[in-house]
């Protein structure tokens, strides 16, 4: 069950019968996009920062970090929040309220990023939809690279030391101690601690929102399109550039991975290697231009440039991978 159908109906509601735009209008899609990703990625935002100021006081979020950094494990934790990621309902966008949660909570950077690569990149139609239209080879292939980029790049960024690039204004989530001195007693009474935790969530959430905002309107003017034919054209080839033109072509593109499906299923029926249609739909989903503007406000340019980087990297290996096993 989508757990975010309420707001899709309202939605729905809102753009289709009281505005009374036509439901197979690109305007009236286009409203109805934007009004479903503010409504949910606005209550993500806020309901995660609330929680995460709330963990914040009540653990000490540093002995987790210590833990998760001097680890006798190595690689559990990169793993379990790709598993995470893969598990949780969210598109690129509406990951980005739970990545600013854990990095506000003290978990390590890396960690926090195999979350951000996987949660867009092993998605619905990976695990649900991939076994009846592609076979469980293939299923098996796409979700165990996309958990292997997440992982990898987790490590890479973790190693790189990029922590200086995040924007610590956004993130500084207080301690027990610092709460209990500015609230001015020891051990407050809930309803006090009730309202300084919504404080410092809407705080976080209102510097970033006017870029959801931004970021969303954006996505909605393009969600969708996408020219069929003119990829069509040249991604037929099996020459070695087609998938990294598949990523360049489907990275400025923003939709879900249930409205792509449609499209990647008519490029391979009209002869579209099956792993450049799979990174054209995996670069859509993952690295659209709404995701790059909001996560621009909470890290500077050389940190959103290096996870670009990996994720595209992956995307495109994943697509010579299954174009050589598959060919």
């Amino acid at each position: 069950m989508d757990i975010f159908f309420p707001i899709q109906w309202f939605a729905d509601i809102l753009s289709y019968s009281w505005i009374g735009l036509g439901k197979e209008t690109y305007i009236g899609s286009a409203t109805n996009f934007f009004i479903y990703d503010i409504i949910k990625i606005g209550i993500l935002l806020l309901l995660i920062n609330y929680l995460m100021a709330i963990v914040r006081y009540y653990f000490p979020m540093e002995k987790v970090r210590d833990i998760l950094t001097k680890r006798r494990w190595y690689g559990l934790d990169y793993l379990l929040a790709a598993l995470l990621g893969v598990i949780t309902p969210f598109c690129s966008c509406s990951s980005i309220p739970l990545f600013i949660g854990f990095v506000g909570a003290g978990i390590p950077l890396g960690v926090t990023f195999s979350f951000l690569i996987a949660s867009p990149l092993i998605n619905e139609a990976s695990l649900y939809l991939f076994p009846t239209m592609f076979g469980m080879k293939v299923t098996l292939i796409y979700n165990l690279i996309g958990i292997g980029v997440a992982i990898l790049g987790g490590m890479l960024i973790h190693h790189l030391k990029l922590d200086k690039y995040v924007k610590q204004e956004l993130l500084n989530i207080k301690t027990k101690e610092e709460v209990e001195k500015e609230l001015g007693e020891k051990s407050p009474p809930i309803k006090e601690l009730l309202l300084f935790w919504w404080k410092e969530g809407l705080n976080i959430s209102k510097q970033v929102f006017p870029y959801v905002i931004l970021g969303v309107a954006i996505g909605a003017l393009i969600h969708g399109f996408v020219p069929t034919t003119f990829v069509e054209k040249y991604l037929s080839s099996t020459e070695w550039w087609a998938v990294p033109l598949a990523v360049v072509l489907g990275a400025p593109l923003y939709a879900n991975s249930i409205s792509v499906i449609p499209v990647m299923e008519a490029l391979i029926g009209k002869g579209v290697p099956l792993g450049t249609a799979l990174a054209f739909m995996t670069s859509i989903v993952t690295i659209s231009i709404p995701e790059m503007l909001i996560l621009r406000k909470v890290m500077r340019w050389q940190l959103l440039a290096i996870f670009t980087a990996i994720t595209i990297t992956g995307i495109i290996i994943m697509g010579y991978i299954l174009n050589t096993i598959l060919f």
